[in-house]
């Protein structure tokens, strides 16, 4: 049964702030008398590959006479967001991270004003006084959270996911028409004290943080807006991200008691690693750069790391001998996480050092047309968490079983290392056999270019079928590796891969091509 309601909703139509009233309290309703806004709030806008639209939100921001400042925080974007942002009047902030969440999270520390209104940098439509309409009910007293309400219904994932999910859980916010949606404003102070989820379950989270954290919540009519529609399959893991939040929120409230929902949307989690989730954002580019993870991207290896954090760093070392292959030594690699928390994975992910050059070189390379992958047999968990730090498109490693966001010491295999046509349980894994996968993409246009960067010879079997091979501060005499076409190439930094990448271009082999993909 679900726990009663606790705290006041309010509903706004326009600019007549009216709050629903509970069994036990009178309705408050505005006076003609209510103050408009003038010059109060911060309006932040996280924006990834949004040229086409950037400009035009900035400046209807701009005209509205309650924004004080427009800050954009770019993630890293592969078009002209960020100057088109910075020309239309905008502070522009490159995030700390790729995602939403952690450019919302960098808006707010950035912010000037008691409010920050969010907004998408891809809509159009937007009628005038909309940042004022947002902040009335912040200005006025009556509410400290605000979720804007459009004309037209919530979406595909709101009707068949969100909503089903709050009548269930949280039947007191089912009224929300847009409970995933991003137009939002609200107290600073309040949003520095709530948690921003990753992925595309950050709007949810934070009306559910905000609902738990006793803030009174309110609706804004803003009519009707468009803005550009996720594709299919980004449909399918915002559901999951989105089941994922109202789930947790749900156990933490103390509504949930299935434990199976928690292996559920683990098993969800886990399916972004695969090689099926990878390919469907392929979205039509040709070129491929894969990076061995282990000691490239950072100067640190993850699980080295990790060990040293767990104590565990003695009996990982033999382990981490190549000489010894086989599943046999990721399993006993994996068991020696049993009970670590997923939170640890994660601090350390986040602290490892990343190699100078390697977030500039990435950028650049997803610029002339590349989707960038990480690769590792390390866990999913940590590469992902690197993979966003340095604003690549993939991560394909192996996954670690987690319960109730405890490792279980059981590994996962990724499907991708091992051969094309191989049979269940096979031994024959390796990160080599994750080019044959790609190549083998049935939606067209083929994968026609395959280019790999590795540190020495633990990325031997990678460097060997690649069209191009990289090498990173190769130790000398430690590897003799030839790739199907123009040999091995030995760079000291992530600069002259670039330096590799311009010369390449200039060379004719193909025209830049700027892709836009969310991470």
């Amino acid at each position: 049964m679900s726990a009663p309601l606790r705290r006041p909703l309010v509903r706004l139509q326009g600019r007549r702030p009216q709050r629903e009233a509970e069994p036990s309290r009178p309705a408050v309703t505005a006076t003609a008398a209510s103050p408009w806004p003038v010059a109060c709030a911060t309006v932040v806008i996280p924006a990834l590959n949004e040229a086409a639209r950037i400009a035009s939100v900035v400046r209807h921001a701009l005209a509205d006479p309650a924004t004080a400042e427009v800050i954009v925080i770019d993630d890293s974007s592969i078009d002209d967001t960020a100057l088109l942002a910075r020309q239309a009047g905008a502070e522009v902030i490159t995030s700390t991270m790729l995602g939403k969440g952690a450019s919302m999270r960098d808006g707010v520390a950035a912010a000037r004003c008691d409010i920050v209104v969010y907004l998408d940098g891809d809509l159009a439509g937007l009628r005038a006084g909309l940042v004022g309409d947002l902040c009335q009910p912040l200005v006025q007293g009556a509410a400290d959270f605000v979720k804007a309400r459009f004309g037209r219904s919530g979406g595909r994932v709101t009707e068949l996911t969100a909503r089903p999910m709050l009548q269930v859980f949280f039947p007191e916010l089912v009224h929300f028409a847009q409970p995933l949606g991003g137009l939002v404003a609200a107290r600073r102070d309040l949003l520095k004290n709530l948690p921003f989820e990753d992925g595309y379950g950050v709007d949810i989270g934070l009306l559910l943080d905000a609902h738990a954290a006793g803030a009174r919540l309110a609706e804004v009519d803003i009519g009707t807006l468009d803005n550009d529609s996720q594709p299919l399959h980004d449909l399918t893991a915002m559901a999951n991200e989105v089941s994922r939040v109202i789930y947790s929120r749900a156990r933490v409230a103390g509504r949930l008691h299935m434990a199976q929902i928690t292996a559920m949307y683990e098993a969800q989690r886990q399916a972004t690693a695969t090689l099926v989730s990878i390919l469907a954002r392929r979205r039509g580019r040709t070129r491929i750069l894969l990076i061995d993870l282990e000691d490239t991207v950072s100067t640190e290896h993850p699980l080295r790391a990790l060990a040293h954090a767990t104590g565990h760093g003695q009996v990982l070392a033999p382990l981490l001998d190549r000489s010894i292959a086989g599943p046999d030594r990721d399993t006993r690699i994996a068991a020696l996480f049993r009970f670590v928390h997923r939170q640890q994975f994660e601090h350390v992910a986040h602290a490892l050092p990343i190699r100078p050059g390697a977030i500039a070189c990435i950028n650049h390379l997803r610029r002339a047309g590349f989707m960038v992958g990480l690769i590792c047999d390390g866990p999913f968990v940590m590469a992902e968490i690197l993979r966003r730090r340095v604003f690549a498109d993939f991560a394909l490693a192996h996954t670690l079983e987690f319960e109730a966001d405890v490792c279980t010491g059981t590994l996962r295999p990724n499907a991708a290392f091992l051969p094309v046509d191989a049979s269940p349980g096979s031994s024959a894994a390796g990160a080599g056999h994750v080019i044959a996968h790609l190549r083998r993409d049935a939606v067209p246009p083929a994968v026609q270019t395959v280019w790999v960067l590795g540190q020495d010879v633990r990325a031997e079997s990678l460097l060997q079928q690649a069209d191009r091979a990289f090498v990173l501060d190769p130790a000398a005499g430690q590897l003799a590796v030839e790739a199907r076409t123009g040999g091995t190439v030995r760079i000291p930094s992530f600069d002259a891969l670039t330096q590799h990448l311009d010369a390449w271009l200039r060379a004719g082999d193909g025209d830049p091509v700027a892709t836009e993909v969310r991470g």
